[in-house]
């Protein structure tokens, strides 16, 4: 395991991000966190999902680099703990074609993810974008909204006072909305402003919406802010009156 850098006699130098790979392949492993350490980064490794949960306690991570099939607990309940404990971006590692179980992980919570066979170098753009998204923005300010309150620099919504449970891209996705009020955007204008993505499963975009409704709406089964616009995409109407309310993707 790295150690974070030490302390220079003028000043402390920046610290790395510490990135912790999960995963029970000594190849991809070895070839994940080597990558990652070149880019700079300081990497754990874990091959099963109880040593990530006691990696994780130890040096709590800036990210999980996180393998969806793992021996004994799954890469799922994984993050389920993880997600349990506190807020960590996730981007899981699936096997292509695994559909069903790319929905999953988005499902529980992760932020992004990466099909293997991958390109490592991929990997870390990926990584680079999530922690980059991850930073906060100390001079943008708050937006307020049917009865939402978003702060960027924080990166914290409450909803009529109480506090959401957002994810990364749930939060980004959030404020792209608040910002554009009203507009309708497709699944691929999304996927490439939200996601900084130019292709890619757009069913991505579908689990993140349905996940906001979830947290934003009166009745995400008859969404009211979060409306689909059949045969374009998705749009937010903060002054929907109801009678013409979006319905569920």
């Amino acid at each position: 395991m790295h150690q974070p850098y030490e302390l220079t006699e003028d000043r402390a130098a920046p610290v790395a991000a510490r990135v912790l790979v999960v995963d029970d392949d000594p190849t991809v492993a070895e070839v994940v966190t080597g990558y990652l350490d070149r880019a700079g980064y300081l990497v754990d490794h874990a091959d099963d999902g109880p040593t990530a949960l006691t990696r994780a306690a130890a040096h709590w991570p800036d990210l999980v680099v996180l393998d969806l099939m793992l021996p004994g607990m799954d890469g799922l309940e994984v993050c389920r703990r993880l997600r349990g404990r506190a807020s960590v971006p996730v981007i899981m590692l699936t096997a292509r074609g695994d559909e069903d179980d790319r929905i999953l992980g988005l499902e529980v919570g992760a932020d992004d993810y990466v099909t293997k066979p991958f390109s490592p170098r991929e990997l870390v753009l990926r990584v680079e974008s999530v922690l980059r998204r991850a930073r906060p923005a100390p001079a943008a300010h708050s937006f307020s909204t049917a009865g939402l309150t978003l702060d960027p620099g924080a990166r914290r919504v409450t909803r009529n006072g109480t506090e959401l449970a957002v994810t990364l891209r749930e939060f980004d996705l959030l404020a792209f909305f608040l910002r554009h009020p009203g507009r309708a955007f497709s699944r691929e204008d999304l996927m490439r402003e939200v996601w900084d993505w130019d292709f890619g499963d757009l069913s991505t975009v579908t689990v993140h919406v349905r996940r906001l409704r979830a947290k934003v709406e009166d009745d995400p089964a008859r969404p009211r802010l979060i409306q689909t616009v059949w045969g374009v995409g998705y749009r937010f109407a903060p002054e929907a009156d109801g009678q013409e309310a979006g319905r569920h993707a």
